[in-house]
């Protein structure tokens, strides 16, 4: 029997609840951007009722699966990645997941990481004509120039965009990154934005006990990192534009908030420096508040979630006129923004920045001001929006579709 369409109703769309896999090779406790946003779409799915199994892989040896009314884990061996021992890769699952989503099929597949756990899903996903959607996260391909394997980088984007390409569509988190990737060949695309909790990253986290843990007046100034010291963060910019902006005020003082293999060689060459490892949750919340300038210089990132947290916590901030800053940015107005790949325009921008006091309030308050409006609920709402969608579309083409069949993408509430 055909399927038919009239009977499916928009609050229908709307209100129905989704069998979702979420695949992914990140996830908290792990620390990082991909991972936060990935936990922080599914806390909104479940919310929203849907049901949810995340296939991870396993964190530690006491790392045990969640099971949940509509949430359960699905934990799969994985290995260190080379340089983030904290961080793990997937290993290939192709056949457990074939045995398993033909026994308990979901009606979706998202797949959040592109390595071979990502890749497995995927071709699990296609065989048995499961819909499946991606997420374009992270450079990996500019990543390669950061760790001497340029050869690496057309390789990887070929990879990529295949990967990519064989999914039903793919999001992006901002519309120069989609418009980059369609240059590239990569087809499909949604822009599917990222949103910032307003409660938890707040200017009233600001907290004068941490500020005298740092050795830091009232009266002094406090320019703050958040995120990995790694190569392809761009950090060497950071570091010079402080020394600039330290040679205009001497009692200048900076805080590095996290961790990675650059950590040594930060200490070596930023002079009054601070650095008090990595921080989450309430605890990352008092640090930037308690900051007031945030610099961030990398060039790396699909978006850089720290933009908006810094936003949010009432920061000056300067980053590069890309990614975040760019879609969220005003320059003069809510942050600055400099010149992507001009070192010394970045500089400059952190120089004026010390010319005023008002101006640098001004800037926080309006900062604070922008992400307001970005709520988790939104962007989780967008995604779900997306999710129903490319159901509804994947069985309108599948002319052989039944009415037990559409029954099976939606379940009752």
């Amino acid at each position: 029997m055909r399927l038919n369409t009239p009977e499916i109703s928009s609050t229908k769309k709307l209100n129905a609840s989704v069998k979702l896999a979420i695949v992914t090779e990140t996830y908290p406790p792990e620390i990082n951007g991909v991972a936060s946003t990935i936990a922080r779409f599914i806390n909104g799915l479940a919310k929203l009722g849907h049901d949810i199994t995340l296939i991870r892989p396993r964190q530690g040896s006491k790392d045990i699966p969640k099971t949940e009314s509509n949430f359960k884990e699905i934990l799969t061996f994985g290995v260190p990645i080379p340089g983030y021992s904290s961080l793990r890769m997937g290993l290939p699952q192709k056949n457990m997941l074939l045995k398993k989503w033909s026994s308990d099929r979901p009606s979706l597949v998202h797949i959040v990481t592109e390595g071979p756990l990502g890749w497995s899903a995927l071709e699990a996903a296609k065989k048995l004509n499961i819909p499946v959607c991606s997420d374009f996260r992270t450079n990996f391909d500019a990543y390669s120039t950061h760790y001497g394997l340029s050869f690496l980088k057309s390789p990887i984007q070929r990879y990529l965009r295949y990967f990519h390409n064989n999914s039903n569509f793919t999001m992006v988190p901002t519309q120069d990154l989609k418009n980059q990737l369609l240059s590239n060949g990569f087809e499909r695309l949604r822009v599917i934005a990222r949103g910032i909790d307003t409660e938890l990253f707040n200017p009233t986290k600001r907290c004068h006990e941490l500020r005298e843990q740092w050795g830091i007046r009232d009266d002094q100034r406090v320019v703050i990192y958040v995120g990995r010291f790694a190569s392809e963060k761009n950090l060497q910019v950071t570091v010079d534009t402080f020394k600039a902006m330290l040679q205009v005020d001497p009692n200048l003082k900076m805080v590095w908030v996290g961790d990675g293999p650059e950590k040594g060689a930060l200490k070596l060459s930023c002079p009054n420096s601070i650095f008090v490892g990595m921080q989450t949750g309430e605890a990352l919340a008092k640090h930037y508040a308690s900051g007031d300038i945030f610099l961030f210089s990398s060039l790396s990132e699909t978006f850089g979630n720290v933009t908006l947290e810094a936003m949010a916590s009432g920061l000056a901030v300067l980053a590069y006129d890309y990614a975040a800053a760019r879609q969220y940015i005003d320059h003069g107005v809510n942050g600055f923004v400099a010149t992507p790949h001009d070192a010394k325009s970045f500089i400059a921008r952190g120089l004026e920045l010390l010319s005023d006091d008002l101006e640098i309030q001004k800037l926080r308050t309006h900062a604070r001001q922008t992400t307001l409006d970005i709520s988790w609920e939104n962007v989780t709402k967008k995604l779900e929006d997306n999710y129903h969608d490319l159901l509804l579309n994947s069985h309108l083409k599948d002319k052989s579709s039944s009415a037990i069949t559409l029954r099976e993408i939606f379940i009752k509430q």
